[in-house]
């Protein structure tokens, strides 16, 4: 995906991203000074808030982060804390209380319709945008003794069994639960049909599908990838526009004649009362890392599209994509 761009599908243009707008509170205090082991960026420990619990797309990100950072010495120290639920809105109600200044939380397209459809009274138009990172298609799967050989059995199914199918994903409002509603709306199926079991973290999702207590499941390619090569899960589609380098032989739905194309990307906001210079050092310190062969070698490792984009550039982007994502909640009946 290029820098810049949004997820198309053609007759519906769905921008995968929730829209922020950068807020500067004045009254924040600069970094203080760490020493001489402070890094360059001045920040000597960062905090990174994980709003999911562990396993999933968000949790790999930040860990990745935390991982990469202080293998450039782009930071003294770095840690991860989950505060999982709510599709991330319970994240992102504790960074609105965050007073530490040297703190990053990881967030993306699954946040901004949780935010929508849970009515949360935090939203992310209260933190400061830094960067987005990445972006990935989303996989459909079955367990491997499923009946559902193809997407058209299972869309078929839904539409005539309805909510006896169900499907597993993300949290609710979330990529996953919106491509759940395209693929319906795309077929003419009424979205009261759709059963969507929400999971706050990939594992829990996962034991599910391979429990065989949920009919199908839907999440980011890399989350359910190596579980399709061990032959425990089948995949039927992804969502990508083109084939996903993780399973070269899935279809895309589009391939398949269903005229829905959809990517989610995750990204990371900081509190919104830091102020100008401290924002500053954060979206820095991302370029920073950007810029290290280490980060792009864990770009290529877990398969995730180079998204990169900061600055008024990456809240204009996210501006624009929380009105899209709104509309497309109402349109394919999340809202």
């Amino acid at each position: 995906m290029k820098q810049g761009s949004g997820t198309r599908r053609t007759g519906l243009i769905v921008t995968a991203a929730a829209s922020v707008l950068l807020l500067a509170g004045c009254s924040t205090p600069a970094a203080t000074s760490g020493g001489s082991d402070e890094a360059a960026a001045g920040i000597d420990k960062l905090n990174i808030i994980v709003p999911a619990d562990p396993g999933g797309g968000w949790d790999q990100t930040g860990r990745a982060i935390e991982k990469d950072l202080q293998a450039n010495d782009l930071v003294t120290s770095a840690s991860v804390v989950n505060v999982g639920g709510a599709g991330g809105t319970n994240g992102l109600a504790a960074m609105k209380t965050e007073k530490d200044i040297n703190t990053l939380m990881v967030m993306g397209y699954v946040m901004v319709g949780a935010v929508e459809t849970n009515s949360a009274a935090n939203r992310i138009e209260d933190t400061t945008p830094i960067a987005r990172l990445t972006d990935e298609p989303l996989v459909v799967v079955v367990p491997a003794d499923s009946p559902y050989d193809t997407i058209g059995d299972l869309l078929d199914d839904i539409g005539e069994t309805g909510q006896a199918v169900s499907i597993t994903g993300g949290s609710a409002g979330g990529a996953d639960h919106i491509l759940a509603g395209m693929m319906l709306k795309e077929q003419g199926i009424g979205a009261d049909k759709l059963n969507y079991i929400p999971y706050s973290g990939g594992g829990e999702s996962l034991a599910a599908l391979l429990g065989n207590k949920v009919n199908a499941g839907i999440s980011g390619v890399g989350e359910y990838a190596e579980q399709v090569k061990a032959g425990k899960l089948r995949a039927l589609a992804v969502s990508g526009s083109d084939a996903a380098p993780q399973l070269p032989d899935t279809e895309t739905l589009t391939e398949q004649g269903i005229d829905v194309v959809l990517t989610n990307w995750r990204g990371v906001v900081a509190p919104g009362s830091i102020d100008a210079a401290q924002a500053k050092i954060l979206t820095t310190l991302m370029e920073d890392l950007h810029a290290t062969d280490t980060w792009q070698t864990t770009l290529t490792d877990n398969n995730w599209a180079d998204a990169f984009m900061i600055g008024d550039e990456f809240a204009d982007f996210l501006t624009e994509d929380i009105a899209t994502v709104k509309v497309t909640l109402k349109d394919i009946g999340l809202l």
